[in-house]
């Protein structure tokens, strides 16, 4: 995979900003820009879509997914009555919707993957590029590599070697993208689910490992898990457990820790 900036390919730029409404259901408005913007090679490539979940949780691993689909219609979900679901952004179903989608859409697309980065990993390297290496796991365990990847924000994180086109709300627009928001999501809260039953009280089934209130008051009575990210400043306002806090310190390299 060629990774001079001068052989990207068109469409990777999304462009000047231009003021839309952007619709509650996903569909194929960014594959289809990618995929015409490389019709002079004949092939739009293997398209993948990226999304993460857990990023600013304060205990549990970012996750992340990357999904391809054959561009065909992705599954819809029987709703009340006659009305349909419709694959969208993971925050805009229902738990049980995420969970139906999650059953289906395995078996509906091209390839799909989950990378991780653990709270050590993140407290070791920072979130960016705690993110990026979840990021880089999904991609490799692809059955194939993609060609252009999307991502759900404005910052490319993955960088070089990919080839990355960056779009704001990218999982209400790409239909690669919401899925890959889908299966990261339920991924992730099943997996702080199972973390609930090891260490009650804290409110991982309920959170996910966010700061809801249960969680803050465990936290102050109890203090961290080794599931909790130690570098993060949720520490600084626990007296008793502040002295867990890890820093990273900046003479000392890249990924250095120390406990102050």
């Amino acid at each position: 995979m060629r990774t001079d900036p001068t052989h990207a390919l068109p469409g990777l730029d999304p462009g000047p900003a231009i003021a839309k409404e952007i619709s509650r259901v996903a569909g194929y408005e960014i594959e289809d820009e990618l995929r015409a913007g490389s019709s002079r090679s004949g092939s739009p490539g293997t398209i993948a879509g990226v999304d993460e979940v857990g990023r600013g949780a304060w205990a549990g691993p970012v996750v992340v997914c990357a999904a391809v689909t054959d561009l065909t219609p992705p599954p819809v979900l029987q709703g009340r009555g006659k009305r349909t679901v419709s694959l969208t952004d993971s925050k805009l179903l229902t738990e049980a919707h995420r969970a139906s989608f999650a059953e289906v859409l395995p078996g509906w697309l091209a390839g799909h993957a989950i990378g991780a980065s653990s709270p050590e990993e993140i407290d070791e390297l920072g979130m960016t590029e705690a993110l990026r290496r979840a990021a880089v796991r999904a991609l490799e365990s692809l059955p194939v590599p993609p060609d252009v990847v999307i991502l759900d924000g404005k910052h490319d994180f993955l960088s070089r070697p990919w080839r990355v086109r960056c779009e704001v709300k990218a999982d209400q627009r790409s239909v690669t993208v919401a899925a890959a928001s889908v299966l990261a999501k339920v991924h992730r809260d099943r997996l702080m689910a199972d973390l609930d039953g090891e260490f009650p009280g804290y409110g991982f089934a309920d959170s996910a490992g966010y700061p809801s209130p249960t969680h803050q008051k465990t936290l102050e009575e109890s203090g961290p898990t080794p599931h909790h990210r130690l570098s993060w400043s949720y520490l600084d306002d626990l007296p008793r457990w502040r002295h867990l806090k890890k820093h990273r310190d900046p003479l000392a390299g890249e990924g250095q820790l120390s406990l102050l």
